[in-house]
């Protein structure tokens, strides 16, 4: 396969991710409102934000297409702060969140929601990771093996929702939706930490503290 081809393949997966988000995040949000889930809420409020940092990066791979892409253009990093400020705020919400469902002893009325809304995030991202990691080491490209190695944040957010959701169904305590909701949070702040230090560093290369051959 050419380099043009898996560029256009690339560039493919980065839309797919785009529009997963986007309909993941309307539905997350729906069902996190109407069954009173936070962890549900918050998973798909997450979604929104990655919208924008997944248009930043298609921005980039299409960028490929006509020079070498090193260094990270006005767009991208204006894209990477306007997400890491949403994971920041969105932290905050969920921290509030839980402080109010603590000292109102609110519950779920049902996380099973969560739990189909959850495996089907966790095979859609698995193999969207699967593939852009294919692409990227065929084309010896770092942004895209970065890009790869970013979507297991979301994997892993999709693998606490849910523990969380079927831990909940199966106990019906409430903590336990309040404590999914707050390792969601945690790892809402640390990809919110991510997206500046991207802006700091400027140059594209693997990140998320994974390896990129991992």
């Amino acid at each position: 396969m050419t380099n043009e081809k898996l560029l256009n393949t690339a560039f493919s997966l980065s839309i797919i991710t785009i529009f997963y988000n986007v309909v993941e995040g309307i539905i997350s949000v729906y069902y996190g409102l109407e069954d009173e889930s936070l962890s549900l809420l918050g998973f798909g409020t997450d979604s929104f934000v990655e919208v924008i940092s997944g248009i930043g990066i298609a921005h980039m791979v299409l960028r490929m297409k006509f020079s070498k892409v090193e260094n990270r253009d006005k767009f991208e990093r204006q894209a990477l702060r306007i997400t890491g400020a949403g994971f920041y705020i969105l932290t905050l919400g969920i921290i509030v969140g839980a402080i109010f469902n603590i000292i109102e002893n609110n519950k779920p009325e049902t996380t099973f929601p969560g739990l189909i809304i959850s495996g089907i995030s966790i095979i859609t991202m698995f193999f969207l990771m699967r593939y852009k990691k294919q692409i990227g080491v065929k084309m010896n490209s770092e942004a895209i093996i970065a890009d790869a190695n970013c979507t297991k944040s979301c994997l892993y957010l999709s693998i606490v929702l849910l523990v969380s959701s079927g831990l909940y169904e199966i106990f019906e305590i409430g903590y336990i939706d309040i404590i999914g909701s707050l390792i969601i949070g945690w790892f809402v702040f640390k990809e919110g930490k991510e997206a500046f230090d991207k802006v700091k560093q400027n140059k594209i290369a693997c990140s998320c503290n994974n390896n990129c051959n991992k």
